[in-house]
């Protein structure tokens, strides 16, 4: 059985749009160039025929990929959040305790992480140690610069 992958709907729904976008349109360009690079005669000797190919075969294995991703989703709902404990979906302020900084994160299924914008997958360190926890809890975060020991401060749903 294939992993369940945890996202927003708005997650969901860039996905689907992205999805589209590579179907409709980009799956058409690459047919246009294969069909140029056909035109130049032979095909042992055409590099423009072997990257349309290779372009053409990375594009199908993405556009897969994304299809199993959607088939395979589990929307988390902002309003099924809880407030109490951490999960998918949850924003969050965590406090680091050696440099008594907070950062505002949301933990987001992890086709949809974007640590530079604050959100980070459920799959990554922070993620991994911060679910199911509570308000007031200290966490133990294994990073690769060595354990973070980090406060919950908060939790909500935005």
């Amino acid at each position: 059985m294939a992993k369940r992958i945890k996202m927003s709907s708005e997650g969901y729904k860039n996905l689907e749009k992205e999805l589209e976008y590579l179907i409709t349109v980009r799956r058409v360009e690459v047919a246009k160039k294969l069909k140029e690079a056909r035109s130049f005669g032979d095909l042992s000797e055409n590099a423009e025929y072997d990257e349309a190919k290779n372009e053409q075969g990375i594009l199908e294995a993405k556009i897969t990929e994304m299809e199993q991703t959607l088939a395979n989703a589990e929307i988390v709902d902002a309003g099924d959040l809880s407030s109490d404990e951490i999960g998918v979906g949850s924003f969050v302020v965590l406090r680091d305790l050696e440099l008594n900084e907070d950062e505002k994160l949301q933990i987001v299924g992890s086709t949809e992480a974007d640590p530079e914008n604050g959100k980070i997958s459920d799959e990554s360190p922070i993620g991994i140690a911060a679910l199911k926890h509570k308000v007031g809890d200290v966490i133990e975060v294994n990073a690769p610069i060595g354990v973070i020991r980090m406060q919950v401060i908060s939790i909500g749903n935005e």
